[in-house]
């Protein structure tokens, strides 16, 4: 893969925040790259650095925080830039949907004005123009009647409504780059999959990058052609989404992988469930730090950081012990 369709490459990403225990690391030296129109998947526990990796990427980060390392962009390193700068591409070349749309669309302000702002400033069209548009983005996201959306307040739309505007909202200006983080978590299942059926389709057809993040295994699977695993703030495991969930290589993406129900569960069965927490962010361990929850674990893992080793044309892990060396063919630890 030739630079030129790389879109975003991050490199030895780092971001700390202050707080009253000490600094959090919350991503802690995380390099991946992603193409252009590619679908990557970023998934993890709570707590594993995956929306403090896209708020790092976007400039969003919150009070008595501080980023190290490079995030080019479009051949810009978005870290080195200033907030003029950024604004520029905020909306227009990078956008961004929460996972609460409740709280990110402006509860006093109309559906017009929140989804036609951001043309008139990036995209310099007209009123009229910009009407137009809108209207055009509600119906290709699935909001009926549109015309009387558009003149309607937050509060007077439901949930899963309210989230196909929050996607309006951040195709308005055909971004190159669309960060989805947890975008359904609030909705019910079967509203879940309409929009994550409407995300991928429209990624799709507009060939736009997208990062799509998840503590939902299934979603990102299903979703995305490329998946990072990370946890307690490093990289785990990156590669293909196909080959990283039928053939997964660290412990901790098995363990993710066995301890997700699946259909055939048995009703009454217990959950496989992963022994232990994640480590303190303000005081990880030196080594691995899926360590101490690790069957595999031997003295070598708490002593140092594994390094992350290609196994694979499109597939890197980091872990001393990958699951093919410790087990039989077809037999995977835990599951």
């Amino acid at each position: 893969m030739s630079g030129e369709e790389m879109l975003l490459e991050i490199r030895d990403l780092h971001a700390y925040i202050g707080s009253p225990r000490g600094i959090v690391k919350a991503v802690d030296g995380v390099s991946f790259n992603l193409r252009r129109g590619e679908a990557l998947g970023i998934v993890g526990e709570s707590g594993s650095g995956k929306s403090i990796t896209a708020r790092a990427v976007m400039g969003l980060m919150p009070p008595r925080s501080a980023r190290t390392g490079e995030v080019w962009f479009e051949g810009r390193d978005l870290l080195s830039l200033g907030r003029k700068d950024l604004q520029e591409i905020w909306g227009n070349k990078i956008a961004m949907v929460f996972q609460d749309p409740g709280r990110s669309l402006n509860p006093v302000v109309r559906i017009e004005r929140q989804l036609t702002e951001g043309m008139r400033k990036h995209l310099g069209v007209s009123k009229s123009e910009a009407h137009s548009r809108a209207l055009g983005l509600l119906k290709e996201v699935g909001v009926p009647d549109p015309e009387r959306r558009l003149r309607a307040y937050p509060h007077e739309l439901s949930g899963g409504m309210r989230q196909r505007v929050m996607l309006a909202v951040a195709l308005a200006c055909e971004p190159d780059l669309l960060i989805a983080d947890e975008p359904t978590t609030a909705l019910d299942v079967t509203i879940q999959r309409q929009v994550l059926d409407l995300l991928r389709r429209i990624q799709i057809e507009r060939r736009m990058s997208l990062m799509l993040i998840s503590h939902d295994l299934h979603v990102v699977a299903g979703n995305t052609d490329r998946v990072a695993v990370m946890y307690a703030g490093r990289l785990a495991e990156v590669g293909a989404s196909r080959e990283v969930f039928d053939d997964p290589q660290h412990q901790y993406t098995n363990a993710l992988l066995a301890a997700t129900p699946t259909i055939e569960h048995e009703r009454h069965a217990p959950l496989n469930v992963i022994p232990g927490s994640l480590p303190s962010p303000t005081d990880p361990p030196s080594g691995c730090r899926f360590a101490p929850r690790c069957s595999a674990a031997t003295a070598a893992c708490g002593e140092a950081q594994p390094p992350i080793t290609n196994i694979g044309r499109d597939h890197a892990v980091a872990c001393f012990h990958p699951v093919t060396t410790n087990v039989k063919e077809g037999e995977l630890v835990g599951r």
